[in-house]
């Protein structure tokens, strides 16, 4: 609670100076001059806060380096890329469904329903499991691999839905999409040099570290 504090501190400072500041484009000016987010409490700015550094650093890193194991483990994936770069922004979006990056949420339910079979009342929790359904074989054949062109990748629901759609899920597509671009242009291959350490949580699925070598060709 201590760091979560300081990690306050250290950004009220930062919005406070957008508040005095005429309201520009950035986030945190969108933030400090919107009706809606203007007036947070300290627990509700925190929370926030804590959404935008998750939501914007261990997902999209995750799924980076997940795309380091995947073109290792399928090879041929980075040369059909090659062959063919106009199926770099689906591969992204292949990525983002064979890693899973956030491996479940938490849901209420509103109304009494039945899914699957499955009664399910008004009040009790649901979990759902996204990287389990990234890997349902009756929407995604051979769900394991990794296929960069695979016709329905962008089904996955990695994003959430609805209301819960992650907010950066554009940014984050721009910034795979730019990195399999640089790999692909630059002519480099990124082999990993042992196994990876992965992340010991049963909400991110990620890497803790991944020694690699990059290698042109």
């Amino acid at each position: 609670m201590a760091e979560m504090g300081a990690m306050l501190a250290r950004f009220d400072r930062e919005l406070e100076a957008r508040k005095a500041l005429p309201p520009s484009d950035d986030l945190l000016s969108r933030m400090v001059h919107s009706e809606a987010m203007g007036s947070l409490n300290p627990m509700e700015r925190l929370a926030n806060i804590a959404l935008l550094i998750v939501g914007g650093n261990d997902t999209t890193r995750n799924s980076m380096s997940g795309l380091v194991e995947a073109l290792h483990r399928f090879p041929g994936e980075l040369d059909r890329l090659r062959a063919d770069p106009a199926l770099i922004p689906n591969a992204a979006q292949e990525i983002i469904r064979w890693q899973s990056p956030v491996t479940h949420m938490r849901r209420t339910c509103m109304a009494d329903t039945e899914l699957g079979g499955q009664t399910i009342r008004r009040g009790e929790k649901v979990i759902l499991w996204y990287i389990s359904a990234n890997r349902d074989e009756s929407v995604f054949p051979q769900a394991d691999i990794f296929d960069v062109g695979r016709d329905n990748a962008r089904r996955h629901v990695a994003f959430g839905h609805g209301i819960h759609r992650c907010v950066g899920a554009r940014l984050a597509e721009i910034q795979l999409c730019t990195l399999i671009e640089e790999i692909v242009a630059r002519g480099i291959r990124i082999e990993p040099q042992g196994a990876p350490e992965r992340l010991a949580s049963p909400f991110l699925h990620g890497f803790v570290h991944m020694p690699v070598r990059i290698v042109a060709e």
